[in-house]
């Protein structure tokens, strides 16, 4: 039991030493694979997984809700109606470049639009999509 303890907390941290987009996906996509193996991340699944209609909310129905059907637009938040950044690197710098903002907004916007967490491979899948699968 004493060993499981540091391998889950390593496997939670992972993506937490990440820098880049592109190390925060081998991230996700290492801890996704130890919980499934061969686990590779797809954009496809991150696009469908960007416009599915979740029912949690009627106004936060999908993440495209928010963030529009292209991740390298800028979006408005449809209930506070505050402006939103867009989620692809290439057109904002910023994102996915902070594993702490990352989780912080992963485990916000998934419980509001989702109805819980998401799960790593979710996570890896989103990444990839609006990275463009790099």
């Amino acid at each position: 039991m004493k060993a499981v303890i540091p391998m889950l907390f390593l496997v939670c941290a992972v993506p937490a030493f990440a820098a880049t987009p592109a190390e925060l996906l081998s991230g996700y996509r290492a801890a996704a694979a130890r919980q499934a193996a061969g686990f590779q991340p797809s954009a496809q699944r991150g696009a469908e997984f960007h416009a599915r209609k979740f029912g949690v909310s009627a106004k936060l129905a999908s993440c495209a809700s928010c963030h529009t059907d292209d991740p390298a637009q800028a979006g408005r938040h449809v209930v506070t109606d505050k402006a939103i950044k867009p989620l692809a690197p290439t057109a904002n710098a910023e994102r996915f470049s902070d594993p702490a903002k990352v989780e912080k907004w992963f485990k916000r916007n998934c419980t509001e639009v989702v109805g819980r967490e998401c799960t790593t491979a979710e996570k890896a899948d989103y990444i990839a999509y609006v990275t463009g699968g790099r």
